[in-house]
């Protein structure tokens, strides 16, 4: 499956963002596991949120949850991080990312996209 990441920007601290990730391609979205991860400067690459195939499912990291966000529309093939209550720290490029397996944040996803900046002034 392809990935196409949009929405990143700049915003002040305490606003929102809300992120998409359209996926693409000769396969089924709904059999995909989907996850948001982000890497800021200097620092490794992190999970931020997945959810379920069908969107019954859904794990935060600590840094975000109750700010944040994951949701799906399967018929649109599309996935959302709406992240609000935005930090400086939140400050990174974003990744969307889908498996047809889960093990956890540490899931080896298969299928990567090419990621959005999200830059949060203070």
């Amino acid at each position: 499956v392809q990935l196409q990441a949009s929405g990143g920007g700049l915003v002040q601290a305490g606003g929102s963002l809300r992120l998409a990730c359209v996926a693409s391609g000769r396969t089924t979205f709904s059999s995909y596991w989907m996850g948001w991860f982000r890497q800021a400067p200097g620092k490794e690459r992190e999970f931020v949120a997945a959810i379920s195939r069908r969107g019954a499912l859904t794990y935060y990291a600590d840094s975000v949850k109750g700010r944040f966000t994951i949701s799906r529309d399967n018929g649109k093939n599309t996935v959302y991080l709406q992240m609000n209550s935005l930090k400086p720290e939140d400050t990174a490029v974003y990744y969307c990312a889908g498996d047809t397996t889960w093990n956890g944040p540490d899931t080896n996803f298969g299928s990567w996209g090419q990621g959005t900046q999200v830059t949060v002034s203070s």
